[in-house]
């Protein structure tokens, strides 16, 4: 059984996690499309999107970074070098491929000012957590409820355009998404009772 809540001071004693596992940096628009068909054979994949922050009133940036996770690899893909192209569009478009994520409204809203898609298959994980009556939502909280884990957001407001990603960046980007898949599972279990 799991709580509904976790205070700032519980997730601060949680030990901290980063994703470990393989990670495929994309920059090349050709090689998006076998990613694709990657995730596309695993029917549920981890979703996050990265964009460099704004610290001035107005100012805007498009989306930098869109990941993808399964369970053998997280795709990092700079769609700021590579464009949002039609196998990605394709992927978000289609019902059959859930792509799991946290707080999706203002992801596919970036997305859609760059090119327009018809989101389809996305299953928002704060959304799932309020039909579970959760009072504390958002990744840091959910992985601190369901995984025991707490995670670093000390990346997030980073340069997601910069020439070349970190590797803290790469690990905190490939964290993000591939969290969402265990926290899925473990919604999934609670659900079922």
């Amino acid at each position: 059984m799991y709580v509904k809540s976790i205070t700032k001071d519980e997730l601060q004693e949680l030990p901290l996690f980063r994703y470990q596992g393989k990670i495929r940096l994309i920059e090349d628009a050709s090689e998006i499309k076998r990613a694709v068909q990657h995730c596309r054979q695993q029917k549920v994949v981890g979703f996050d999107t990265e964009t460099k922050p704004t610290f001035k009133k107005g100012q805007y940036h498009a989306v930098a970074l869109v990941q993808l996770a399964v369970h053998d690899v997280v795709y990092l893909i700079r769609i700021n070098k590579t464009g949002l192209e039609e196998h990605l569009i394709s992927l978000f478009e289609d019902q059959d491929t859930l792509k799991l994520g946290i707080g999706l409204r203002d992801d596919i809203r970036d997305l859609q000012k760059i090119k327009p898609i018809k989101p389809e298959g996305f299953v928002d994980l704060n959304e799932l957590a309020e039909e579970l009556e959760m009072e504390s939502i958002g990744v840091r909280k959910l992985s601190g409820i369901f995984l025991n884990k707490r995670i670093s957001k000390s990346q997030q407001v980073s340069n997601w355009e910069n020439p070349k990603l970190t590797r803290a960046q790469m690990h905190y980007a490939a964290t993000d998404a591939w969290i969402c898949l265990d926290i899925y599972e473990k919604m999934l279990e609670w659900r079922k009772g």
